[in-house]
């Protein structure tokens, strides 16, 4: 049976807007580059494709993001620990790429009690309309019939940008992220960008890379078409790939 694969995005046309030059960011403001515009997606695209992305922050317009450095997930980077290894060959679960991607981005927007979420009504409905038009995509983790844990994000070419993970069950989200990689490996990707360093990612192997040499690998891989798989897979096969942690 054939694989059932990502198709190449849909055209978004040009946005009224003047994205700043990511190199303008701020390093002592977080890489801030600007504020305002919106949330269409041709202007989620050019930025995208720029190495700019939106973070709301309340009480200020939406502002926009080119972090120096950037935490970037190499495609043979990624570490696994003991326990998520033996977790992998043992749950039972599956995965999916875009089964449901509206579920995981509103999993994504809920936070504990007393938590705030920058994943508005606004920013759900704006990564809905990308996924739809194949621009973002999402991981689901399935147990059984159950959403365990998923993350989204969007795609420019060959590199992966994520936006937000979360798990309902142990380890999940880090399910999620070990079949990203193998998957975005597969299909001939280039890296994933986790944009902002932290301690958590750096635990699953991110580094982090000067803007300018992030921009310059960007830019040497964002018209690529990477046809992802699909398909529902086991994660069990997820248990070789990554290294020890």
């Amino acid at each position: 049976m054939d694989e059932a694969r990502a198709a190449p995005p849909q055209p978004v046309g040009r946005t009224p807007w003047r994205i700043p030059d990511p190199a303008t960011g701020d390093p002592d403001a977080g890489g801030v580059v600007g504020f305002g515009a919106d949330l269409k997606p041709a202007t989620l695209v050019d930025a995208y494709r720029r190495g700019i992305f939106p973070w709301p922050h309340p009480g200020v317009a939406l502002p926009w993001f080119s972090p120096d450095p950037r935490a970037v997930l190499e495609l043979d980077g990624l570490l696994v620990s003991r326990s998520l290894r033996q977790r992998l060959r043992r749950c039972g679960w599956t995965t999916t790429v875009d089964g449901a991607f509206d579920d995981v981005v509103d999993a994504c927007a809920v936070r504990p009690r007393g938590e705030g979420t920058w994943i508005g009504h606004g920013m759900r409905q704006a990564y809905s309309r990308l996924g739809r038009m194949g621009w973002a995509h999402s991981i689901e983790v399935w147990d059984g019939d159950v959403l365990a844990g998923g993350l989204y994000g969007v795609a420019v070419g060959g590199c992966f940008t994520g936006e937000s993970m979360f798990h309902r069950a142990t380890d999940a989200s880090k399910v999620a992220l070990a079949d990203l990689v193998a998957r975005w490996a597969e299909a001939g990707g280039a890296f994933i960008d986790v944009q902002l360093p932290t301690d958590h990612l750096t635990t699953l192997g991110a580094v982090e890379v000067a803007r300018p040499d992030f921009l310059d690998r960007l830019g040497a891989v964002r018209d690529t078409h990477v046809p992802v798989v699909l398909d529902r897979l086991p994660v069990a096969r997820l248990a070789s790939h990554g290294g020890n942690r």
